[in-house]
């Protein structure tokens, strides 16, 4: 455990309606219960008020102050973890939306998955997001959480049907995060990041 909690931000990444990532996420916040190391807070894709095209129709804020109130939320955290779905062998819009409006707030700092899907349990959707965060300078931790045919995994309270699996998972990843963020919460304190600009 660290000395100071870690300011952990969880992303829900899922837009649609009928989604199923609010059941993967309680699930994943129920997790973090058991590790002091993090103090944790939730941005959700679908009320975060943004999309590849500007402002969602139901966002209750323009797209630039929707992305205001987002980047002081993001540039306090120490840590993420992302709550993906697999759409099409990849990951969705929304979540490409909110990482694409962001950029200082995720370097240097580390990224944990929880990916679901069918067969593939959303692995492929992960192996996309590590290049994404690798150009934006951030860590992937190298362990996952992954629900092959979550909609089977689950019952019908929302609970996970077999825990002992996913809770072993989601503490080898979560014990990496806390590893990584703490080293990188000091090595920025000592000497601040500095990454080359695109220009982009």
């Amino acid at each position: 455990m660290t000395d100071t909690p870690l300011r952990l931000v969880v992303l829900i990444g899922s837009h649609r309606e009928g989604r199923f990532a609010p059941t993967v996420a309680r699930w994943l916040l129920a997790e973090l219960e058991q590790h002091a190391d993090f103090d944790v807070e939730v941005i959700d894709a679908a009320q975060a008020g943004l999309n590849a095209e500007g402002p969602s129709p139901t966002a209750s804020l323009p797209v630039l102050e929707a992305v205001g109130a987002l980047a002081a939320r993001m540039e306090a955290a120490d840590a993420f973890v992302v709550v993906t779905p697999e759409y099409n062998h990849s990951y969705p819009a929304s979540l490409k939306s909110l990482i694409d409006w962001h950029r200082t707030q995720w370097q240097a700092k580390p990224i944990g998955f929880v990916s679901y899907g069918g067969m593939s349990g959303g692995l492929r959707a992960v192996e996309h997001l590590r290049q994404i965060f690798a150009e934006l300078h951030a860590v992937t931790v190298r362990d996952t959480v992954s629900f092959h045919q979550a909609w089977e995994r689950f019952d019908e309270q929302g609970e996970v049907r077999d825990t002992e699996g996913p809770a072993l998972a989601a503490k080898a990843m979560l014990d990496q995060l806390a590893w990584w963020g703490t080293t990188l919460r000091t090595a920025r304190a000592e000497r601040p990041y500095v990454a080359q600009s695109t220009g982009v």
